[in-house]
């Protein structure tokens, strides 16, 4: 009879559906698996998408507890790397083939989503209360909203583990559910041994030497235009002025969205240098730039652009910024 009842208990246990591994655990083990790493190391790969331009990274992330992070951006393009560097002295973007870095005091990376963050990708799963949870035979995928306070137009984040709960990929999505940037995770280790100092610029700069293909360029043969100007707005004034090492361009844009951009030969600098700054390092497609509240700051083909508004918002300084192509455009 004890035996019958056993079998009925047991039956009813397993029809009932109890003891299934869903949502509510993938979002549990795979949090504490994150949360719990004393440390970790990403290999992967970066495609970001701004219409039919499509840039490419290769992304190693190391992390360590105390929030240590080192994070390393190579654009296969022309081998172009930079990284952000967070430690006890503040966070930095290093420009190595320049021989420079800014620094920020800044709550970097923890502002915003970051799609090669693996804690920033746990947060969004879990702050997200109308997430959607899907279980296909290969694993497992989340989609939630993301916070890219800089580009509202991103809305969704699509995340995929394994059946381990092996962070695969993350696809984050436009408000027309265009796939913007794509995240794939080759590689993550969560017992990672790194070397005395790996989170210190000095030791930054001396594994990223100048190996890449930036060539120093001391003239800019013509100015290289925005396509994308705000309405009502136009360039009232173009000047070009030499500098020590090449040439300055500034343009002013008078109207109802004025604005300033300054082009110039970027130049190597002959000793490491720090450029104290207030703001965000902000990813622009082909390389990482500087954000404040009412400027951005970036360098890309041997050219650095400063460009700044008394009144944009940071989102139409981006779509401003990310309309200047490398190609040299006509009025």
């Amino acid at each position: 009879m004890k035996k019958v009842l056993l079998l009925f208990f047991l039956s009813i246990f397993l029809l009932s559906g109890c003891g299934k591994y869903g949502e509510e655990d993938v979002v549990k083990d795979f949090g504490d698996k994150v949360k719990d790493a004393k440390a970790y190391y990403v290999e992967g790969s970066l495609e970001l998408v701004n219409n039919d331009d499509v840039y490419n990274y290769n992304v190693e992330v190391a992390y360590k507890e105390d929030n240590y992070y080192r994070v390393s951006l190579t654009n296969t393009a022309n081998n172009h790397t930079q990284v952000i560097l967070k430690n006890n002295d503040g966070v930095y973007v290093v420009t190595p083939s320049l021989n420079k870095s800014f620094k920020f005091q800044s709550d970097w990376p923890y502002s915003n989503s970051q799609i090669y963050l693996l804690e920033a990708i746990v947060q969004d799963i879990e702050d997200d209360e109308n997430r959607t949870f899907k279980e296909t035979d290969k694993g497992y995928t989340f989609m939630t909203s993301v916070n890219y306070p800089n580009n509202r137009n991103l809305v969704k984040q699509k995340i995929t583990l394994s059946k381990k709960l092996k962070l695969k990929t993350v696809e984050v999505y436009n408000s027309d559910s265009v796939i913007c940037m794509t995240m794939k995770y080759n590689d993550i280790d969560y017992s990672p041994t790194f070397k005395k100092n790996y989170f210190s610029l000095d030791t930054v700069m001396e594994t990223y030497a100048i190996e890449d293909e930036t060539e120093q360029t001391s003239a800019l043969e013509e100015s290289i235009y925005p396509l994308m100007i705000p309405s009502g707005t136009k360039l009232t004034n173009e000047e070009k002025i030499d500098k020590d090492n090449g040439e300055r361009i500034i343009m002013t844009f008078d109207g109802e969205k004025p604005f300033l951009l300054v082009e110039e030969t970027a130049n190597i600098e002959d000793e490491f240098t720090i450029i104290p700054t207030y703001g965000e390092p902000y990813q622009l497609m082909d390389t990482l730039g500087v954000m404040t509240t009412n400027s951005l700051n970036w360098t890309t083909n041997g050219i650095e652009y400063y460009l700044v508004s008394d009144v944009m918002n940071q989102e139409e300084l981006v779509e401003v910024a990310q309309s200047i192509g490398v190609v040299q455009t006509m009025k």
